[in-house]
């Protein structure tokens, strides 16, 4: 499977680079200011979702609800609070394997593409120092559907000039891989097998390729 591939599209938060720390110490202080308590266990339901949807999921936990406008000052203020954190991001945080799997598939000639919810995916790119192993970024800032719709990989796809089929997706949350198997393509999960139990193949991460 993995060696016909002609495209591979990866997600980023848990697979590329271990965001999802920094994405749960700023809901949770978002939630302590409203007053309740967000958990890891909670946090788990926001991933791979996109910024308003994950806001929607924290509310529904605390049982609040706010008109639309004050959702999007919300949002902002946690994404504020994100960036601060990921600005601190260097190469050392890439997790393993990574560098080295994306240069041999450049040099096989593989097209390589991120599709992530995550609208600083390219900021972050920057800071792990890897974005010239890209050669098309999607990212929140392109897509209007959030996984598990496919847009993202199809997208990505897309830029890439290829079909689906000759696409292969690299994702370690549930509706990543839902998303990846609706865009028509085969999906590698990253992480546990009982969670991704839907993917095509499992693996704990790229080093082990």
């Amino acid at each position: 499977m993995l060696q016909n591939m002609k495209g591979a599209i990866f997600d980023l938060d848990g697979v590329i680079v271990d965001t999802a720390k920094y994405h749960y110490l700023a809901w949770a202080k978002l939630a302590d200011e409203l007053g309740f308590k967000f958990t890891e266990e909670h946090n788990e339901r926001l991933k791979g979702v996109s910024r308003m949807r994950s806001l929607d999921i924290l509310l529904e936990i605390g049982g609040l609800e706010f008109p639309e406008a004050e959702k999007v000052v919300m949002a902002d203020n946690k994404n504020r609070l994100y960036v601060e954190y990921i600005s601190r991001l260097d190469e050392s945080e890439l997790l393993p394997g990574v560098k080295a799997y994306l240069t041999g598939l450049r040099a096989r000639g593989v097209g390589i593409a991120l599709g992530s919810a995550s609208k600083n995916a390219e900021f972050i790119l920057n800071k792990l120092n890897i974005t010239e192993l890209f050669d098309a970024v999607v990212d929140g800032n392109k897509v209007a559907l959030a996984k598990p719709d496919p847009e993202v990989f199809l997208i990505a796809c897309r830029e890439l000039q290829l079909l689906p089929e000759e696409c292969i997706v690299f994702e370690d949350a549930e509706a990543g891989v839902q998303a990846g198997q609706a865009a028509g393509m085969k999906v590698v999960g990253i992480g546990s097998r009982e969670v991704l139990k839907e993917a095509d193949l499992v693996i704990p991460g790229l080093h082990v390729l």
